[in-house]
């Protein structure tokens, strides 16, 4: 990408548009043999699902579906700089949210029908924070500018 183009998109679409391409790709992975172990007991949802992604991040059809969906949604959402910084807030918030939901649901029960386990609340700890912090650091001044 040349720096007219980059200037031209704004560091806070750029950097939705990797978080939505991260995304996505982990929801391509959850669904590949070998990135997933535990492959042939990948269940649609709930806690029932013994498949771990890189052997330790709990995931199912639903999980991997919903990685897609926001994945596409970021890509979408990176079109503007306004919609890029909601994506990398909004989205933030809600895997603090989940990150939250997390840690009071027992692990074992039909509430957890994502399903989580104790990696995947670090990993929404660390993407609800940085996701955040990366909205807030890179889109306020673009997003003020384009109103």
């Amino acid at each position: 990408m040349s720096r007219t183009e980059t200037a031209r998109r704004g560091t806070v679409q750029i950097a939705a548009m990797v978080v939505a391409a991260v995304f996505t790709l982990v929801g391509i992975a959850g669904f590949i043999p070998g990135l997933t172990t535990n492959y042939d007991m990948l269940e649609l949802a709930g806690h029932e699902s013994q498949a771990l992604l890189l052997g330790l991040f709990a995931v199912s059809v639903f999980h991997n579906i919903v990685h897609l969906a926001f994945g596409v949604a970021g890509f979408l959402m990176a079109r503007t700089p306004g919609g890029a910084y909601w994506y990398l807030v909004g989205g933030g918030a809600i895997y603090l949210v989940l990150w939250l939901y997390g840690l009071v649901i027992d692990h074992d029960s039909q509430a957890n029908f994502v399903p989580l386990n104790n990696a995947d609340n670090w990993l929404h700890l660390f993407l609800g924070v940085g996701m955040i912090a990366l909205g807030l650091a890179l889109g306020r001044s673009r997003v003020a500018r384009t109103r």
